[in-house]
């Protein structure tokens, strides 16, 4: 048996470095793809999305207009908190704790039952834990955050607001095609950022892999838990396949609570019909 585990690293490796020692491609400007609307239209989804080719710079899009305009990133802001926090020391790796104080993060109607215990780094990225980055933003405190969106160059730069909600009801905004230039950017290393730091982040990353393809992202829901702020999804990240790497990057109106999947459908229909992705079978 395949023990898929083992070669992750193998398989991460042999795409950076063929993106390092290839040609640096200009970034090409984003035209909409007609094909894109109809999975948008399919699933009744008004939003975005964004594609980069990190071989070639090739762009495509839905919506080139909304790809330009800023949103509040939500949880995808968990993947420069947590590069962050491993890079200021806040975190020590993945293995990194916190436990859970019920009566200081009460648990909300619509937390997920997942985030509702102890979370190590590892357990609190893929499950989207708030208050595990809440603290974790508190304890790096404004200036080195600051200092750090801006080197990462990272939407807008702007972290007016509290320091554990900025990202959640602040002034940061970031929009669809920024989020795949800093991804392709966090994936290179050329943040600035350590190579253990981003190792760490790239495997906590990975939603799917196989042996033909390495599936990476993460979602993030701006409003989620209050019904009188605008409601937008993400879902950005990355697909390693036969040592290539393409970014994506989609945001889309949520008009109810189960809009949810539609981000992963939507991306995942998008990378099958370009046949990045092989096709879901029957």
């Amino acid at each position: 048996m395949l023990n898929l585990t083992l070669l992750r690293p193998l398989f991460a490796a042999c795409a950076l470095a063929l993106l390092a020692a290839a040609p640096v491609h200009a970034m090409q400007d984003c035209n909409d793809e007609p094909a894109l609307a109809k999975l948008f239209d399919q699933a009744s989804a008004h939003g975005t999305f964004v594609l980069l080719d990190g071989q070639t710079g090739e762009l495509i899009c839905h919506d080139s207009v909304r790809a330009e305009a800023g949103f509040l990133p939500a949880s995808t802001f968990k993947i420069p908190n947590t590069v962050i926090a491993l890079e200021t020391g806040v975190a020590s790796g993945a293995d990194f704790g916190l436990p859970w104080d019920s009566r200081r993060d009460p648990r909300q109607d619509w937390w997920p039952e997942t985030w509702a215990r102890d979370q190590t780094l590892a357990t609190a990225l893929p499950n989207s834990v708030v208050w595990f980055y809440q603290a974790l933003a508190r304890r790096i405190g404004t200036d080195r955050m600051q200092a750090y969106v801006d080197k990462f160059d990272y939407g807008n730069r702007n972290i007016q607001g509290d320091i554990d909600r900025f990202w959640l009801t602040g002034d940061l905004r970031i929009s669809a095609l920024q989020q795949v230039k800093f991804l392709q950017r966090f994936y290179t290393e050329a943040l600035g950022a350590s190579h253990r730091s981003t190792q760490i982040v790239k495997e906590a990353l990975v939603l799917e892999h196989t042996d033909e393809y390495r599936y990476s992202g993460k979602t993030g829901w701006a409003g989620m838990g209050d019904a009188h702020a605008q409601q937008t999804g993400w879902l950005v990240g990355y697909l390693e396949r036969k040592n290539k790497v393409y970014f994506y990057a989609l945001n889309m109106d949520m008009n109810n609570p189960g809009d949810g999947p539609a981000r992963l459908a939507i991306v995942k229909a998008i990378l099958q019909q370009r046949g990045l992705m092989p096709a879901a079978k029957e």
